[in-house]
């Protein structure tokens, strides 16, 4: 057994410190000396109350492990008020005072926040938009981010203070890191996120050397651990200041390849508010979605390179303002200000984390009556989404920019599923160019995040004539019919009105039997080409022998009627054509029992695709 009354070395080294005299009393914990061994200084206490009866060593003895340091005696008074009066203070625990290193961390840390810089964050506030660090806290669920680069600053060390950097480029303009958003929903474990926000309050919002390497890291993360990305895009492309880095070109940056490398592997988002060009305006065009505010402006270079490249001067109001981006298709979503974009971002994030439970839904007797008997008139296509999906769940895509394809996101009976359709109050629902593009995109977004496709089909066919050829229509709506060949996950057609040519069989997915089901309503017809065109092309010669205009337009509208009532549902279905006409108020039901057999764990798996599918950023 060890002997108590001696105090034996624990290592081969160095005294460097002698804590201790003979006769002082000392607690358990008391430094009795210090050795260093391998450049390391090992503490040896005490291990008990007692009294000192010998210090067999003094500073700078070279000891063996073993060998006898001090000799100890049971103490004769209070060890704790003898040992402080005589050996001197005790070094301080953790409860009794802060550390220097962690005082040194705090202090580091709290120029790091928005309390640091309350003229910023009030300039900010009086724009009517929120901080970086403000928006981040409302995206993600209380408590959850985890903070990556903190204390990184602007690489611009030559140039400036590092006092002066640490207080005016706090984490380089880039607040990075991970978190959940919607965990109370889906749990921690689908809801882990990468978040990333550019600080227009230092410098400019500009990517800088140091922030470029933040987002590789994070993107990088990204990808490994197959976490959605939602990036705060503000700001103006890149920093011409940064001076610390070796390199002329800065052509060697990574973080776009690899942003671009998390297109269909994970979901992604990008939200700008205020002014978003170059470099910034890049990373955002990446993305899934873009959501933008009213007050944004968006473009791929900003006035100084616009003017350098002498093409003018522009204010940077007029580069890429709102009304022109959401209106060309570049912007999915537009808010009023950051507070719903934020918004916006967790309600997409949520369709594309999962299922929930089933939610409320409107009174399907409605659908009943929403699309009128009289097969001219029009109707509203989303009052008709409005009853079908779950409440309040409908997310629309790019509004403003094919006006007569409905594209979007919804829920139905829990289920998060893509929707198209088409819109009958413009152009009767015919598809042009930029509906088409609509709908390729729409089942791309659906295909790479495992989103089955419900579609509702009114269309007369494509849009014809020397206008829409000038719009490359051709290729254009040629999209639709490679896209939907190729997508890997189910859908299901419901057709409420008119289903005619090639158009009708685009929306379908290529022919009337590619979806899980094809469904009709009672006012559906379906058809090669719309039933006046057809009637024309098909009976010219005998209309043409018909002299009395008044005779010969009553034979055309016999001939239209009659075609009429071969393209009735009914009577398409007679041919096995559709796979059945239902009563309005039953779609729901038959659309989610559809789903629920293509996507059963019983369900033959979808071959897997031979190379990573990307979503086309267009």
């Amino acid at each position: 057994m060890s002997d108590p009354r001696i105090v034996l070395s624990p290592i081969a080294g160095t005294v460097v410190e002698v804590a201790v005299n003979v006769g002082d009393e000392v607690d358990a914990d008391v430094l009795l000396l210090a050795i260093e061994s391998m450049k390391m200084e090992h503490p040896v206490r005490a291990g008990s109350s007692a009294r000192i009866a010998g210090v067999e060593v003094a500073t700078g003895d070279t000891v063996a492990a073993g060998q006898v340091l001090v000799r100890l005696e049971p103490p004769v008074g209070r060890a704790g008020d003898a040992a402080r009066s005589s050996a001197g203070p005790v070094p301080a625990t953790g409860q009794d005072r802060a550390r220097q290193d962690l005082r040194r961390l705090e202090a580091r840390r709290q120029l790091t926040g928005d309390a640091a810089r309350p003229d910023a964050v009030r300039a900010r506030h009086d724009q009517g938009a929120r901080t970086a660090r403000e928006n981040i806290e409302a995206m993600v669920d209380p408590g959850s981010f985890s903070e990556y680069g903190a204390l990184t600053i602007a690489a611009q060390r030559r140039r400036r203070s590092v006092e002066d950097l640490v207080a005016t480029t706090p984490a380089d303009g880039l607040v990075a890191g991970t978190a959940t958003i919607n965990a109370d929903r889906f749990g921690r474990e689908r809801a882990q996120c990468v978040v990333l926000a550019y600080d227009y309050t230092v410098l400019a919002g500009t990517q800088g050397q140091i922030n470029h390497r933040k987002k590789d890291r994070m993107f990088a993360l990204a990808e490994e651990h197959g976490l959605p990305v939602v990036l705060f895009a503000e700001g103006g492309g890149g920093r011409p200041g940064d001076t610390d880095a070796l390199g002329a070109s800065w052509l060697d940056a990574e973080a776009f390849q690899r942003f671009a490398r998390l297109s269909g592997r994970v979901p992604t988002v990008a939200i700008v508010d205020g002014y978003c060009f170059a470099g910034n305006a890049a990373l955002a065009g990446c993305a899934d979605l873009i959501i933008a505010t009213e007050r944004s402006n968006l473009g791929m270079a900003g006035p100084a390179m616009i003017e350098g490249g002498g093409l003018g001067s522009f204010p940077p109001t007029e580069i890429g303002p709102i009304e022109v981006q959401r209106a060309n298709g570049v912007v999915d979503v537009v808010v009023a200000d950051d507070v719903e974009a934020v918004e916006v971002a967790r309600r997409y994030l949520a369709l594309v984390q999962g299922s929930t439970p089933g939610g409320e839904h409107a009174d399907q007797q409605a659908l009943r009556t929403l699309i009128p008997e009289d097969r001219r008139q029009i109707y509203d296509v989303r009052a008709v989404l409005d009853v079908l999906v779950d409440a309040d769940s409908m997310l629309e895509l790019r509004r403003d920019f094919a006006p007569g394809m409905v594209t979007g996101l919804a829920r139905l009976d829990g289920r998060a599923v893509g929707i198209l359709a088409n819109d009958p109050q413009h152009l009767g629902g015919a598809i042009d160019a930029d509906g088409a593009d609509a709908v390729a995109r729409l089942l791309q977004l659906c295909d790479v995040h495992g989103l089955p496709v419900v579609v509702l089909c009114d269309t007369p066919g494509f849009m014809v004539g020397p206008d829409a050829e000038a719009q490359g229509s051709v290729r254009h709506v040629s999209r639709m019919f490679v896209v939907g060949a190729n997508v890997r996950v189910p859908r299901v057609a419901v057709i409420t009105r008119k289903a005619y040519g090639l158009g009708a069989q685009a929306m379908l997915g290529g022919h009337l039997h590619v979806p899980v089901a094809t469904l009709a309503w009672p006012t559906a017809e379906l058809g090669p080409m719309g039933l006046e065109g057809a009637v024309k092309l098909g009976y010219r010669r005998e209309l043409a022998s018909i002299d009395d205009p008044d005779e010969r337009d009553a034979r055309e509208q016999q001939m239209i009627a009659a075609a009429y009532q071969d393209a009735q549902a009914l009577n398409a279905a007679s041919f096995g054509e559709i796979d059945d006409v239902i009563d309005p108020a039953d779609t729901r039901g038959r659309v989610t029992a559809a789903l629920d057999a293509a996507t059963s764990s019983g369900a033959a798996e979808r071959p897997a695709p031979s190379h990573h599918r990307f979503l086309d950023p267009w």
